[in-house]
């Protein structure tokens, strides 16, 4: 996946004349989907994936609704670590969240809804769909929040600097939707079209020279990034990390061979499914490979501007 240029490829007869040029086609790599569940925004992979975002080492995300809001709500305070034995009704009458182990106060919400509501962020994005004609679909949504929150800690603030797509088809699945849901009372109007993202993802893998997918979980991340990848007959290259099991029958827990007999996956690749809670490998794999790489370039980059043999660092 990491490996691939369209240089490794056969010149076919049919490729444009400027995709010819050696150097062009070195430059042209596999188009990486990155998929998580929102539980590991939540968490603290969301550093990990700030990294790839932020070194533009994939080319899209998808994610859920609390993938996106966890993130910037991050930004204007605090999520605590806890415990998964805390009991409900206690928690509820401290107002306090449990997501797993963390907790995550009501304040965290009402800040959120001052940003975004009281903010007049939306304010401002239906009087753009009314007199601008804009129309917003999630992951142009996603990239004005991005813009908005101007804060480097979050991963949505590099996908905007970086003009790397995020797909949120539950976009109103989480305190996004209940923040939506408010604004239609308060100045109602705002369309967000899911249509227009459906057709962006679908031209993404489309347009992709070779497809690679990194998933972490399941859900609408797993089976919309597979799904996408059907419109040109398969991923070239697979990653899951889960410990959903095929027993329930579940696409979450489906192993990438029933994804092959969809065409989602190429019957020529060699997908590969980990068993595994994700939070413990994801860190290691990206570590051994984009991690590696990235300070691999940044050293030989050093040398070359200091005039030194990069073989002589290893």
């Amino acid at each position: 996946m990491l490996d691939w240029r369209l240089s490794d490829e056969p010149i076919a007869d049919d490729e444009d004349e400027d995709m010819k040029d050696p150097e062009k086609r070195k430059q042209v790599k596999c188009t990486i989907f990155l998929g998580y569940t929102s539980n590991l925004i939540s968490c603290g992979m969301r550093e990990i994936f700030r990294f790839l975002v932020k070194n533009k080492m994939v080319d899209c995300i998808v994610t859920t609704a609390g993938g996106v809001e966890e993130d910037f709500i991050k930004c204007l305070a605090p999520t605590y670590l806890g415990d998964f034995k805390l009991p409900g009704a206690d928690l509820r009458s401290r107002g306090l969240n449990r997501i797993g182990n963390m907790l995550v106060p009501n304040s965290n919400y009402c800040l959120f809804d001052d940003w975004l509501v009281g903010g007049g962020i939306l304010d401002q994005m239906k009087k753009e769909q009314d007199e601008e004609g804009v129309r917003w679909t999630p992951s142009k949504f996603i990239h004005r929040l991005g813009r908005e929150i101007d804060n480097e800690e979050s991963v949505y603030y590099w996908a905007y600097k970086n003009d790397i797509p995020v797909f949120c088809p539950g976009l109103t699945d989480g305190s996004i939707g209940d923040m939506l849901f408010f604004h239609t009372y308060k100045n109602p109007g705002l369309v967000v079209d899911i249509v227009g993202d459906i057709r962006r993802i679908n031209d993404l893998a489309l347009n992709a020279r070779q497809s690679g997918c990194i998933i972490l979980g399941g859900g609408i991340p797993k089976h919309h990034i597979m799904n996408a990848n059907l419109m040109r007959e398969g991923a070239d290259y697979t990653v899951i990390i889960s410990t959903a099991q095929e027993f329930d029958g579940s696409d979450a827990g489906a192993r990438p061979d029933e994804a092959v007999s969809w065409g989602k996956i190429k019957s020529t690749a060699h997908p590969v499914k980990i068993y595994a809670e994700a939070t413990l490998v994801f860190p290691i794999l990206v570590g051994m490979t984009f991690a590696r790489r990235f300070w691999a370039e940044k050293k030989r980059a050093a040398c070359l501007t200091e005039k030194r043999d990069p073989a002589d660092e290893e």
